[in-house]
């Protein structure tokens, strides 16, 4: 079953470690700046915020292996990520997640299908981003571990993430859905191809809207699941209305289609976790885009127009 009640863990995961540039380790703060939980209060939820996952600072160490920087670091911020998360779906609380850089994703993840697949079920889901976020060490052209979450959640990749609580993958490619991508590495689309991930780049959103991409997306993310899990990257608004993130690229979705994205996820009443990470507080105007990010969630989570 999907989350149908009224409680809600945030976690924040200030996690800037894979990422190229710095600052969204500030972004949980900044969403919270942005009055989240009395928001989210204000539709009714009863909200628990149980603090930060806690993350090690990139001043304090070696960066590491060229090709996965930071990697030993991510995986343990990740699977203490992971813990609090399957911890709260344990205690029939949704989670809500704020990063951070989309790294955290394995950890949001892996907490929620290690929940689910106690109980013998599987989740899909839902990756919205101008990122495919599939590379691995071996194809990445950074180094950075933001671009590899999902080829990590699919089996592939560093062992350390992809195989948190010993087993992977963590969701199967056929109820794995992309919306908003624009922005792919050269080898990152034969990767894509080869995975039979479900793709829906911005050409289909101009072309079909995005309500008909996120029906399809939902049939897909909820085809014999117990519901699906939305990992939000605000680099998947255009900057002129997240002007703060970590990687903006132009021609992203725009203010309208984020909200009926959201608005559409909250309508199907299956969505079983939330994340919506890198957001940039360094680089942003006013925290303006944090502030989206919670009327983002707040649409996903229930709040309408009238």
């Amino acid at each position: 079953m999907a989350f149908t009640g009224s409680q809600i863990a945030v976690i924040g995961a200030p996690l800037d470690l894979g990422a190229g540039r710095r600052g969204v380790d500030m972004g949980p703060s900044a969403i919270r700046v942005a009055n989240l939980d009395a928001r989210l209060g204000a539709l009714g939820y009863t909200v628990t915020d149980i603090g930060n996952v806690d993350v090690k600072q990139a001043e304090s160490m070696d960066a590491g292996p060229k090709n996965a920087r930071f990697l030993p670091e991510i995986a343990v911020a990740c699977k203490r990520l992971a813990s609090m998360v399957e911890k709260a779906a344990g205690a029939g609380q949704f989670p809500l997640v704020l990063g951070g850089d989309h790294s955290i994703a394995v950890g949001t993840v892996s907490g929620l299908a290690r929940h689910y697949r106690k109980k013998k079920q599987s989740i899909g889901l839902i990756w919205v981003d101008a990122h495919a976020d599939m590379n691995t060490p071996k194809t990445s052209p950074s180094g950075n571990v933001h671009g590899m979450p999902l080829a990590c959640l699919l089996g592939d990749g560093p062992r350390e993430l992809t195989h948190l609580y010993n087993f992977a993958p963590k969701v199967n490619p056929k109820n794995v859905v992309l919306v908003g991508l624009r922005d792919l590495d050269t080898l990152e689309k034969g990767i894509i191809r080869k995975t039979g991930v479900h793709a829906y780049t911005m050409r289909e959103i101009d072309e079909r809207g995005m309500r008909a991409v996120m029906e399809d997306a939902l049939r897909i993310a909820c085809s014999d699941t117990a519901g699906f899990h939305l990992s939000f990257d605000m680099d998947s608004v255009d900057p002129q209305f997240a002007p703060g993130v970590g990687t903006p690229v132009r021609g992203g979705i725009t203010y309208r289609e984020a909200h009926l994205a959201m608005e559409i996820a909250s309508d199907s009443g299956r969505m079983v976790g939330l994340e919506v990470v890198e957001v940039n507080p360094v680089i942003d105007e006013v925290n303006r885009t944090a502030e989206l990010a919670v009327e983002l969630v707040l649409s996903a989570l229930g709040k309408k127009i009238l």
